[in-house]
């Protein structure tokens, strides 16, 4: 936990990405994209790592809303009906760290499985 607590919070005009700025100075400007494939939600992590999903087809995914939850967290809504992550301060914080790396190795996942980021499927035509 980095005890993380958000001093701005944005859904950019055209809802494709959410910029998080932290009272540590960090800021960080995440695309939907990125959040709806890393979203903490059952639906994407499972109930454990082997149960997790890969989501493939979200490139054009946008946040519809951010819905506070308490003090701690927000919901985000996508536009493709996606509603039950749940991002706490502390998962944005992380996410916006490591998000080279997570991006980085979401994209290979996908190429080893032949998806794609489009929504024509998910399924990579050669």
């Amino acid at each position: 936990m980095t005890d993380a607590w958000p001093t701005e919070i944005k859904i950019h005009k055209d809802r494709r990405a959410l910029t998080i700025a932290f009272e540590d100075g960090a800021s960080f400007t995440l695309p939907a994209e990125y959040l709806r494939v890393e979203s903490p939600s059952a639906e994407v992590q499972g109930h454990s790592p082997a149960d997790r999903q890969l989501v493939a087809g979200k490139r054009e995914v946008r946040v519809d809303e951010a819905i506070p939850v308490g003090n701690y967290a927000v919901r985000l809504i996508f536009d493709d009906g996606h509603s039950t992550g749940i991002f706490t301060w502390d998962i944005l914080h992380e996410l916006g760290r490591e998000q080279e790396e997570r991006w980085t190795r979401y994209l290979q996942e996908l190429a080893s499985r032949n998806l794609s980021r489009d929504a024509a499927g998910a399924v990579r035509r050669h």
